[in-house]
């Protein structure tokens, strides 16, 4: 990763390179050998570096399969599925994965303009208050939040935990924890949400190195990983229940493609782009009964050692907003043993991607 900032000075290209290079230098350590990627993948939202321009920066001569997926947070956990299909079936050895992005001082995603074609149905939400993705799911998190009982002081548990973790992250950009009446007094953006319930707008980027596993046989493994999802928070006037999220369409899938279940997991790295986004995902994925979502926040079990392990880094709440490729950065390293707050001995990472009622997930395993 590049160093976080809310102005970052540079372009997403050499956002992009430095953060490549670094991948790939980490890569070489690994197995004992120069790097080249034969494969490039990234995800945007025409805000980022194509890969072509990235390829060029790093004097690639060659270059095989590459490709830019348009899309955001969806495509964080399923990108690693492109990237092992391209090495499954032959058509790359070594895949370079990236998100980079002026996320603070470039293109902002915090509101939608009136247009034609794509995207034409928000102009007929927006007049109603739909001014951007924070009101449609505050909109959302408010029904949620009725349905469960939960209240202000379990999504302040969400955050406190959140800058508990980052406090201790060198990359985190908010890192001073907050107590209830900060929170309380933090300004509303869409009821239930205020400023501190939503992620971070961050200047960025983020690599990841994919190879065989016979040829990296120290490294964190992809495991299973699932995309999909259905009418929900995304679609509301589609959904019949607008507080379901990506998360309740893809946990079956998931588990069943890994082999695996529930208490399985070692350690959580959920995309917290709203902080009510936290307990709906532990909820889903069975981590958590709803019945004990309100305990299991208020005493801490999201900890680092706690009995949920949830973003031990401060996630995209406390860390930054790379789009969640941040998060999966954290999973390889807490698999690896060096994670921020490291999670004991953690053998399975959940990384998740939301985009409402449509995402992805993954599972990674230590070698």
């Amino acid at each position: 990763m590049t160093a976080l900032s809310r102005a970052s000075g540079r372009t997403e290209l050499e956002l992009a390179l430095e953060a490549s290079q670094a991948a790939l230098a980490d890569a070489a350590e690994t197995l004992g050998e120069a790097v080249r990627p034969d494969a490039i993948l990234s995800y945007h939202l025409n805000d980022s570096a194509p890969v072509l321009y990235l390829a060029r920066a790093l004097r690639l001569h060659e270059i095989g399969w590459h490709n830019e997926i348009y899309g955001g947070g969806t495509q964080s956990a399923s990108i690693l599925a492109d990237a092992a299909m391209l090495i499954d079936t032959g058509l790359a050895g070594t895949v370079l994965v990236y998100r980079a992005l002026n996320g603070r001082s470039g293109k902002r995603m915090n509101a939608l303009g009136l247009k034609l074609g794509e995207g034409t149905e928000e102009q007929f939400t927006h007049p109603y208050g739909m001014a951007g993705p924070v009101h449609q799911f505050a909109l959302a998190g408010q029904r949620y939040l009725y349905d469960t009982g939960l209240a202000e002081r379990h999504t302040y548990a969400v955050v406190a935990q959140s800058r508990e973790h980052a406090a201790g992250n060198p990359r985190a950009l908010r890192r001073q924890r907050i107590d209830i009446f900060e929170y309380l007094d933090d300004p509303m953006v869409a009821s239930p949400l205020r400023r501190l319930d939503c992620c971070q707008e961050t200047d960025g980027a983020c690599a990841l190195v994919v190879t065989k596993a016979d040829r990296a046989p120290a490294a964190p493994r992809i495991h299973a990983v699932v995309r999909g999802g259905g009418p929900g928070a995304s679609t509301m006037d589609k959904a019949d229940d607008v507080t379901r999220i990506f998360s309740s369409y893809l946990a079956a899938p998931l588990y069943a493609a890994a082999g695996m279940k529930p208490e399985h997991v070692d350690v959580a790295l959920l995309y917290d782009a709203y902080s009510w986004l936290v307990p709906r995902q532990l909820e889903d994925f069975g981590l958590v009964a709803r019945a004990d979502l309100g305990a299991v926040l208020e005493t801490g079990e999201l900890s680092w050692k706690g009995r949920v392990p949830v973003n031990p880094h401060g996630g995209l709440l406390s860390e930054g907003y790379v789009h969640g490729l941040n998060n999966v950065a954290e999973a390889v390293r807490q698999l690896r043993g060096t994670g921020t707050s490291q999670v004991g001995a953690a053998s399975v990472a959940l990384c998740t991607g939301f985009g409402g009622g449509y995402g992805s997930a993954a599972i990674l395993t230590a070698p």
